[in-house]
């Protein structure tokens, strides 16, 4: 009988136990949920909402301080137009100027805050910066009875151990990203230009490194077929300037309806002849960028392939104009001559470029003869390097 009610005090000394111990673990959970509320709000004003309002606060503060200066600098000027130091007219003058000025420092201080409020959404786009709900990458610890818990809040993909200590993983989902099926893009080439005389470029009256061509534009890109992405329409407008240096010391000279070139009675240090084109091209480009399939949704791209492009472009001359320099007696003169020099004002040709991504290889050929009634047909015909920043 003394055994037994020796085991049943064991026991029940036991439970006690036991359920000290139940308390002591769930009041140690309970100090670690305040901890981590505590963390999670020791961040919140470092947050991003936290700081755009204090970005508006300092915007408001702004207006309100200068209209309060505004009003203080009025009632000065109301002042003396009473004691009769300024006229009505001299009053409503500096009124209008002090209401100008004070609108201007308000402009220029809201400018400074509005690109204080620009970079902080840039922050918070690169995710440099946390939202109040999702403090970044915040630490923070916890003594337990003589023990160090680690409290930990992440927004990263990442493990991470929650207030509870269980191991948890966050995911931040990520949105693929698809082009618009029109896209538009700044076009740049440059390269060597010449001319085709009686289908040949040998022997040409022009220097085959001081003659260039210059193109800047816009371009728009289509995808033809909906679901495909190989066949794209690209058109737009450019500005095309053609160069063409002469040899042997030559220039070009209008004979009525003939511009020919002559040897300059001068020695020329240069000599140059331009035409400027507003022209609007038209491609049917191939663009072999392969389409992305992700969860049953497919996603497509331009410029990030070999790409083909076929096709032409037309237009009108904007302006003609060419070029001498020579010295004479150590003296140094530039001649500029503008007129129609009996160019061509109609431009139209073919064209076609292959490159990889916004790199390539350019070619255009005029089908119209550079100068309109000469003789002697000539056609312009360039090779350079294009650029398409989509």
């Amino acid at each position: 009988m003394v055994a037994q009610e020796d085991r049943k005090e064991q026991i029940n000394e036991r439970k006690e136990q036991i359920n000290e111990r139940k308390e002591q673990i769930k009041e140690r959970k309970e100090q670690i949920k305040e901890k981590r509320k505590e963390v999670v709000a020791k961040y919140v004003d470092n947050s991003f909402e936290s700081k755009a309002k204090a970005i508006a606060d300092k915007i408001e503060n702004i207006t309100k301080e200068e209209k309060a200066t505004l009003k203080s600098e009025v009632e000065a000027v109301n002042v003396q137009l009473e004691n009769g130091s300024i006229t009505k007219e001299q009053a409503d003058t500096k009124k209008k100027d002090l209401a100008q000025a004070r609108a201007t420092i308000i402009e220029n201080r809201v400018a400074v805050a509005q690109e204080e409020l620009k970079e902080l959404v840039q922050q918070k786009v690169n995710g440099k910066i946390a939202s109040s709900e999702n403090p970044l990458n915040q630490k923070d610890s916890l003594i337990y009875n003589g023990k160090k818990y680690s409290i930990s809040v992440k927004v990263k993909d990442s493990t991470y151990i929650d207030a509870d200590g269980i191991k948890r993983v966050y995911k931040k989902k990520y949105k693929e990203y698809s082009e618009r099926r029109t896209t538009s893009q700044f076009v740049f080439a440059l390269g060597l230009n010449n001319v085709v005389t009686d289908g040949s470029v040998e022997n040409s009256d022009f220097k085959f490194a001081g003659s260039r061509f210059y193109e800047w534009g816009v371009s728009y890109n289509t995808r033809i077929d909906k679901s495909h992405n190989l066949l794209h329409l690209k058109y737009g407008a450019s500005l095309v300037y053609n160069d063409l240096r002469p040899t042997e010391n030559r220039v070009f000279a209008v004979n009525g309806n003939q511009t020919t070139l002559q040897t300059s009675t001068i020695d020329l240090k240069s000599a140059r002849f331009r035409n400027v084109y507003l022209v609007a091209p038209l491609h049917l480009e191939f663009d072999f960028t392969k389409k992305k399939e992700k969860e049953g949704k497919t996603y497509f791209n331009t410029h990030n392939s070999f790409r083909l492009g076929v096709g032409g472009y037309a237009g009108i001359r904007i302006k003609s104009k060419q070029k001498i320099e020579y010295e004479i007696d150590d003296v140094d003169y530039d001649e500029k001559a503008k007129g129609d020099f009996n160019a061509s004002n109609f431009i139209y040709g073919l064209s076609a470029y292959v490159g990889y991504k916004e790199t390539s290889l350019y070619i255009k050929y005029d089908l119209n003869p550079i100068f309109q009634d000469n003789v002697v047909k000539q056609n312009n015909v360039s090779l350079g390097i294009r650029f398409d920043f989509n």
